[in-house]
């Protein structure tokens, strides 16, 4: 939904505010709209509308999620939010039924999504929130936003005073520090993963084009180019820092790091655990999945059913040092290899940054909850295991958040796996009662050991057998 919404209106204190309308504040949304007794609940997004990573829509690329990973189903099957319901309303079940597809295309869950954005009653896209404040009079927070016009200008000055406020506001594209002045640059061919598709046929036309990132993304790029380019003269060039091309860790066990039995071991992790963990997990959610790992080999393969090798170059361990251009049209990479400690430069004449993405910045938006916020020893807002953060006890309030608490609850955070999860985790303590029932037990491995203190052993069972008999 879009438009504005008469000042009356958000005089009225809301249950919720929403910031960012991404997949899971829209999570969110759909499950509140499902609150017995009704939530005053309203959702802000400063884009004019719901788009889920546009530039990455690769025709054929899957979720790495199964469908039930949608927006409500893992904590409300019967929601008429699902996508399952949307199938239904489109028609298109029993495709989808003889299709036997359990990870869905990626286009197809921002279409899902969309069509729960323009049919979910309180959302309002076009409207920037521009700051959060506690009001310790009214008790109350305000949201400050401006409404945009159709061109993304200032139209209009609003507010909105809530009781509790949700965070949303996703993340953005990372750009390494040697490579910003470059992708900062007008009309120089550096661009992020982020913005593929809206570049492709430049990036298709490129002499030689090289993809830097080893994780999904940086794969699908990979791929797309090297199958629209000739055999013999693919001159694509693929580095990453990783030691490996590396499959995402996807056996069963290994997936329950993503369940709420796991997230809630980390949540009680002491601080300096939960960080010295946090480096080593890469391969649960920056690997490859094995498909497009396959697809890659596969394609290269039969590039050389005629006799030569491919003209592609993919080489992990490497670090860009850095870059410069050349001439008007070109770039130039200057690399070390990490291991072999040896250097090199690379001419190329278009450079794809599959870097991934960080935590979108939100202290200007909350610089005037700055004196109550708390902060662990590295400065990083403390969160508690209902994704509020910790704030001053003078505050009545909450602040919830949503994937911006990897460093407090761990891999699952960005998973869309956890959504409908997470929010039935935050409506639960918003409401004061349990409108959405959650499990007690998600997965079958125990992360840790119980804690309570194990039987006293007689001594005569004390002694150790020898594992050799004499």
């Amino acid at each position: 939904m879009t438009g504005s919404t008469p000042q009356q209106d958000l005089d009225r204190p809301h249950d919720l505010v929403g910031v960012g309308i991404g997949p899971f504040n829209l999570s969110l949304a759909a499950l509140a709209h499902g609150v017995p007794g009704g939530l005053a609940a309203t959702f802000f997004e400063q884009r004019p509308a719901f788009h889920w990573h546009p530039g990455l829509l690769i025709e054929g690329a899957t979720l790495q999620v199964p469908f039930l990973a949608d927006l409500v189903t893992l904590a409300d099957p019967a929601s008429p939010w699902s996508f399952l319901n949307y199938l239904k309303g489109r028609e298109r079940l029993f495709p989808f039924y003889f299709a036997e597809k359990f990870h869905i295309q990626r286009a197809e869950y921002d279409a899902y999504c969309r069509w729960v954005s323009e049919r979910l009653p309180g959302l309002h896209f076009g409207h920037q929130v521009d700051s959060v404040r506690w009001n310790p009079e009214r008790k109350l927070f305000e949201v400050d936003f401006t409404q945009l016009d159709p061109d993304g200008e200032a139209a209009a000055l609003g507010r909105a005073y809530t009781r509790n406020v949700v965070l949303g506001v996703g993340t953005e594209p990372y750009v390494p520090e040697p490579l910003r002045p470059l992708a900062e640059a007008p009309g120089v061919p550096v661009i992020h993963s982020a913005d593929y598709l809206a570049h492709r046929d430049s990036l298709r036309a490129a002499g030689h084009v090289t993809v830097i990132g080893s994780g999904q993304s940086g794969a699908e790029v990979f791929l797309d180019l090297l199958r629209s380019r000739p055999a013999g003269a693919e001159r694509i060039t693929w580095l990453s820092r990783t030691e490996a091309f590396a499959p995402m860790e996807y056996s069963k066990l290994g997936l329950e790091h993503f369940t709420p039995d796991y997230t809630r071991y980390f949540h009680a992790l002491p601080e300096p655990v939960r960080g010295e963990l946090m480096p080593r997990q890469w391969q649960l959610h920056k690997g490859i999945d094995a498909e497009t790992i396959a697809a890659v080999h596969d394609e290269l393969y039969r590039r050389t059913l005629h006799g030569g090798w491919p003209d592609a170059v993919l080489t992990p361990g490497v670090r860009v040092r850095t870059a410069g251009r050349v001439a008007t049209t070109q770039v130039e990479l200057h690399l070390e290899h990490v291991q072999q400690g040896t250097r090199s430069r690379l001419t190329t004449d278009a450079v794809v940054l599959a870097t991934g993405y960080r935590e979108r910045p939100v202290d200007r938006m909350l610089a005037g909850l700055d004196p109550y916020l708390r902060h662990d020893s590295a400065g990083r807002a403390r969160i508690d295991e209902h994704y509020r953060l910790v704030l001053d006890p003078s505050v009545t309030g909450s602040v919830y958040v949503q994937n911006a608490e990897r460093h407090t609850h761990g891999v699952g955070a960005p998973d869309l796996g956890l959504a409908a999860w997470r929010s039935a985790v935050i409506l639960n303590a918003v409401t004061g009662k349990e409108p959405y029932p959650l499990p007690r037990r998600t997965a079958f491995t125990s992360f840790g050991l119980d804690a309570r203190e194990a039987p006293s052993i007689p001594s005569q069972e004390r002694k150790l057998t020898p594992l050799v008999q004499h």
